[in-house]
């Protein structure tokens, strides 16, 4: 039986298969949510042999059920952020330390060891709520760097800060602010990283990533926006270094779905609705289909395109009443 330290020693298609099957078949049979969503879809657990053959839980479901494995009580609960009127997602997070292990191991999967960098999160509307597993993250990633820190709209001791600092920076900022910033200042951010996080919505209007990351790099003098790609309901984060195009940890994938079919998945390069399989939620459901578009291709990577129009009333949402 493999633990959540195994997760992170895996490295091949095979090793991720097994792993794949063996955590469906036990969530399958441990989380409420899932069991009774394959049973009303008629999938009997065992008869799954293949990871794409694994039926993924629409994520609305985070909204109105609690998805969650074992009896031991959670350590924390993750919420999502929500404009007036809607409804926020719950993760409940049996275990911070593997929260932890995963996100520090995604960061040093792409970005190498934290010390080396600084790290600047421009979070306004998350810093402003409970809940929020990037704020989380972001703290732990800056005390691991040992420098940098949060910043709300106070943009010009933010700007203070990076030029006086000597080390690489990161800079991690909500779209809307990172905007803002731009729009406002139009800082040059030598040696330093800009990575978005999303979050326009409801904030300022939303235009083609291309357009939003060029506006960004001739504001900001960089060459490419990185972002950073992951939501409550996951415990693991997908990274593009540049153009949209980001990579998963070993232990993530993601796959694309026919947007009016979502049991029918899609070829590499075709446009659909994004399953995400995260073997770090472990106590939650691995297996996601999410309300994103977009593209992914045959080495693994993947683009998003925007959300899916209809996506509250689309897909197989049997549970969500």
């Amino acid at each position: 039986m493999m633990t959540t330290d195994d997760l992170f020693r895996l490295r091949t298609a095979e090793e991720f298969e097994a792993a794949a099957l063996e955590v469906f078949r036990r969530q399958a049979a441990e989380c409420p949510p899932y069991r009774e969503y394959l049973s009303l879809i008629g999938i009997e657990p065992m008869r799954i042999t293949r990871a794409d053959e694994i039926p993924a839980l629409p994520i609305g479901l985070f909204k109105t059920r609690t998805v969650y494995c074992g009896d031991a009580a959670p350590e924390a609960v993750f919420t999502s952020s929500a404009t007036t009127g809607m409804t926020s997602s719950r993760h409940p997070m049996r275990s911070l330390a593997l929260y932890e292990q995963a996100f520090r191991a995604s960061f040093r999967t792409f970005y190498g060891d934290p010390r080396r960098w600084s790290l600047y999160a421009l979070l306004p509307n998350y810093l402003r709520r409970k809940g929020s597993s990037l704020v989380y993250m972001a703290d732990r990633l800056i005390a691991d760097c040992g420098s940098g820190g949060f910043f709300l709209n106070n943009y010009e001791e933010l700007i203070t800060a990076l030029e006086n600092d000597p080390k690489p920076k990161i800079l991690l900022g909500v779209s809307y602010a990172l905007w803002d910033l731009a729009e406002q200042y139009a800082p040059e951010l030598r040696e330093t990283i800009v990575m978005e996080t999303g979050g326009m919505k409801g904030h300022r209007e939303e235009i083609p990533k291309e357009q939003f990351y060029k506006l960004l790099c001739n504001s900001f003098k960089v060459n490419e926006i990185h972002s950073e790609y992951g939501m409550a309901e996951l415990t693991s984060q997908a990274y593009s270094a540049g153009g949209n195009r980001f990579r998963c940890p070993p232990w993530m994938r993601v796959v694309a779905r026919d947007i009016n079919d979502p049991f029918a998945l899609l070829a590499a390069g075709a446009r659909g609705g994004l399953n995400i399989i995260d073997l770090t939620n472990w106590w939650s459901c691995a297996f996601i289909q999410t309300e994103d578009a977009g593209r992914v291709f045959a080495d693994g990577s993947f683009e998003i395109d925007g959300r899916i129009t209809g996506a509250d009333i689309r897909g197989c949402n049997l549970l969500i009443q």
